[in-house]
């Protein structure tokens, strides 16, 4: 088994306390048996904190929230108490993993970061490299990989040389792509992607002034030449997603999603700067990719 990632990977850090959307806040974290079961077992006052800290009362154990819906573990300099008392090795899963996310197949595990932590977000949009997906561990057995699997792979690495292909611009590469898996012209307006969004559940209400910005654009071209910031994020999106297709077989949609996705963020990002961007992508991932409704909601309204 191989464990596979994006060579960006490996110089992710969290930033702890400089962070300005904590993953400890507004978010209920469920607590692994193993972890619970451990901290059950701890001695001492900070045993006694922890698991007043603890709500088990409906079925799966998670952190309560205090004031501002902060983790009660999350103190006042933006630190987790449990990794300050316990070590890091103490996080529960979710915790420990935030803020990646993992795809399996028969011959390996391939893992990302995801958008939604800001220091990710910043880490994939600034990279000026092309995506290129390394194996980081490697237990030397070879495991057999079936038809399907290899066909996907195949595949998905052919729209990856598409997508990464410097040589075109990025509208050059989606046209490309989209013609590639078969995908017809999106015909819809910003105003009404605009109303397919606003038909998502909601977290943020901050996300409505952008939805409103997209419902009065004339289109979703956009004069923006940073086509490796582009080019980085429909490849996060393709290797995020894509996978899925082997439960299903609906390969076309979710290259669809992440080309639509990039140029969605493309054309509100338009005369943004840098920091400005990465708030906008930090945005869209919390408000569409953590929650399963709203990403099979908008799978359904891709043009195909």
């Amino acid at each position: 088994m191989k464990l596979i990632v994006p060579d960006y990977y490996v110089r992710f850090q969290c930033i702890a306390d400089r962070c300005r959307h904590n993953c400890c806040i507004g978010w209920e974290i469920d607590i692994d048996e193993a972890s619970y079961e451990r901290y059950c077992t701890v001695d001492g006052a900070f045993g006694d904190r922890l698991r007043a800290g603890i709500d088990a009362s409906t079925g799966t154990p998670c952190f309560r929230l205090c004031e501002g819906e902060r983790c009660v573990f999350l103190n006042d300099q933006g630190l987790c108490d449990i990794i300050s008392t316990l070590g890091e090795d103490a996080l529960c899963e979710i915790c420990s993993a935030h803020p990646r996310y993992r795809n399996f197949f028969s011959d390996r595990e391939e893992r990302g970061l995801g958008l939604c932590c800001e220091e990710a977000c910043r880490l994939i949009l600034t990279n000026p490299e092309r995506t290129v997906l390394t194996v980081l561990e490697d237990d030397g057995e070879d495991e057999i990989v079936c038809e399907e699997e290899a066909d996907f792979f195949s595949v998905r690495a052919q729209i990856l040389d598409i997508l990464q292909n410097r040589t075109l611009s990025f509208d050059a590469r989606v046209e490309q792509a989209a013609d590639f898996c078969g995908l017809h012209s999106d015909r819809r307006t910003p105003r009404e992607w605009a109303e397919v969004y606003r038909g998502l559940e909601r977290l943020d209400p901050a996300w409505e002034t952008h939805l409103d910005r997209l419902a009065a654009r004339e289109s979703m071209a956009a004069k923006d030449d940073r086509d490796t910031v582009w080019e980085q994020l429909a490849v996060y999106f393709l290797l995020r997603y894509a996978a899925d297709c082997l439960d299903d077989g609906a390969l076309a949609p979710r290259v669809s999603l992440a080309l639509h996705a990039a140029m969605l963020l493309r054309a509100l990002g338009e005369g943004m700067c840098m920091e400005e961007l990465i708030e906008l992508c930090r945005m869209y991932s919390c408000e569409v990719e953590y929650s399963e409704e709203n990403m099979e909601a908008l799978l359904a309204e891709m043009p195909l």
